[in-house]
């Protein structure tokens, strides 16, 4: 449970009555109205799907808030304002908040299916399209990795082992506000307004915010961001403020495409996305300058188009000279607009013929030493990871594996990019067991990679030498790349024509019918 602690606070100001729905007990306790006595998760309302003509984003800044840690909210100038579901408001410039939970009028029952955890939420949406298709109301959620979640008796689809789980909850976190004349329970969710921004993790943000509970119980801090000023938090941040003027309009057109396509990722928690790099990195908007403001400005409400709906508009750090294609990626059906191909000039495109030969990988790296982007830090790299190393890798997921003995390439795709990676493992006693990673779990796993563009070589007992090109997982737009043909003169139009053939620049207006979709592709591009 959270509660404001005012008593510190003589500048706090009622500006209504309480109205509340708790019934006090003692002024400090209530029980909380229980939702209803089985469920798969605790319910919570889904966020409203995006207006194309004032769009605006519910962000979570700092989700899964809990115990012990208190929540400190603090003005940047002047006085923030609580408002409860009531209609209850408070004012003060700061507020604390602290954890404590209530009993519920009624226990709570927590029963589902768990078919998880997934290396990537587009992992995760391909396996729930395959067990909705079986019959089952599968929703993603994210406690901790990626997972679904569907009521016990739902079919399982086949090749999934589901776990299943059963919880009895008996409390509920609530907020508590914290006066000199005793605490007050408050009524959520919360709306707190910060007309001089409210200081959060280093930066100021405008806001308005809402405080509301999860799917897992917790409480989350969300912005209610317009998509245009969200476009200020995250472009610098995702390429880099000094990037040349069509590289940044190109990526303000592929973040605003992407958190429009994206909207439904955190349906299940209330909100539509994160501030980290599961989604885009969202940071202070204030901070972006003048060239960060003309890009966006230039480019307002224009998406990527595919056939009248926003593309799947990921992007990365470096393909290396090689991009890939969707499903080199991630599980799921091939797209048109993201397919393997060299990312650099016709004469060394005409050199290297995709889909290469699984031994042409080193060829193909050492024939795109000069493909566009090749001034990248992890344009190139090599790693050396030993059999200690590997473990403990493994050991996130899987405890009680064993020492890894071998490694090898199992398949390719038509980029080089490995595709299946095979770690053969010590057994304690009788034959060796093996374990295959495949795509988007195999950087998931094994996080000193920069990409899954390698060729692995032992390099000594219990050591494997990883020598590579690219930084992400190398679909869609190369940020690297994009900065050197805007150098090169290329415009915004020609460089997004170039990551995404066939695809259009539309308004937001004209795709309206799209933009409340379920997204079925690609995250952002974060690597």
């Amino acid at each position: 449970m959270v509660s404001l602690r005012m008593a510190s606070l003589p500048s706090l100001l009622p500006l209504a009555a309480w109205a509340g729905s708790l019934a006090l007990a003692g002024g400090c306790r209530a029980d909380v109205p229980a939702p209803p006595s089985s469920t798969t998760h605790w319910p919570v309302p889904a966020p409203p799907a995006l207006d194309a003509a004032a769009p605006v984003l519910w962000v979570a800044l700092a989700a899964h808030l809990r115990p012990p840690a208190p929540l400190l909210l603090r003005s940047a100038a002047g006085n923030l304002t609580l408002e409860t579901a009531s209609g209850q408001r408070f004012r003060a410039p700061q507020l604390t908040l602290q954890w404590r939970s209530l009993p519920l009028a009624q226990p709570l029952t927590l029963r589902r299916q768990v078919w998880g955890p997934f290396a990537s939420y587009e992992s995760a949406q391909d396996a729930a399209t395959r067990w909705r298709q079986a019959g089952a109301a599968a929703v993603i959620a994210h406690p901790a990795e990626w997972e679904l979640w569907a009521p016990l008796q739902a079919p399982v689809p086949p090749g999934a082992s589901p776990r299943r789980l059963e919880q009895l909850q008996r409390q509920r976190l609530v907020l508590e506000l914290r006066r000199p004349e005793g605490p007050l329970l408050l009524e959520g969710p919360l709306r707190l307004e910060a007309p001089g921004g409210l200081r959060w993790q280093g930066g100021v943000y405008a806001g308005p915010f809402r405080l509301q509970s999860d799917a897992y119980g917790s409480w989350t801090l969300v912005e209610q961001v317009p998509l245009e000023r969200y476009l200020l938090g995250v472009v610098p941040h995702e390429i880099g403020a000094g990037a040349p003027a069509a590289a940044l309009a190109a990526q303000a057109v592929l973040a605003r495409t992407w958190a429009v396509r994206n909207q439904e990722r955190f349906a299940v928690d209330g909100y539509h996305l994160c501030a980290d790099t599961q989604c885009q990195v969202y940071a202070d908007p204030r901070q972006a300058g003048a060239a960060v403001r003309q890009a966006v400005g230039a480019t307002r409400h224009q998406v990527l188009a595919w056939q009248g709906a926003p593309i799947h508009g990921v992007y990365h750090a470096t393909n290396g000279g090689l991009a890939a294609g969707f499903e080199e990626v991630w599980s799921g059906s091939s797209l048109p607009y993201l397919r393997p191909r060299v990312d650099g000039p016709p004469a060394m495109e005409a050199s290297v013929a995709l889909p290469l030969p699984p031994a042409g990988v080193a060829a193909a790296l050492a024939a795109t030493s000069r493909a566009y982007g090749a001034d990248h830090p992890r344009f190139r790299w090599s790693r050396s990871l030993d059999a200690a190393q590997i473990r403990q890798a493994l050991a996130r997921t899987a405890p009680q594996v064993g020492l890894p003995t071998g490694l090898a390439v199992l398949e390719r795709g038509p980029s080089g990019r490995v595709l299946a990676l095979a770690i053969t493992l010590q057994a304690p006693a009788g034959s060796p067991q093996r374990l295959v990673l495949r795509r988007d779990a195999i950087r998931r796993t094994l996080r000193q990679l920069p990409s899954t563009l390698f060729v692995l070589r032992p390099e000594g007992p219990g050591r494997w030498r990883f020598d590579g090109g690219g930084f992400g997982h190398g679909a869609g737009l190369s940020q690297a790349g994009a900065i050197d043909l805007a150098r090169r003169g290329w415009s915004l139009t020609r460089i997004l024509h170039h990551y995404y053939p066939g695809t259009s620049l539309e308004p937001l207006r004209a795709l309206i019918r799209g933009v409340g979709a379920e997204p079925t592709g690609a995250s952002a591009g974060s690597p």
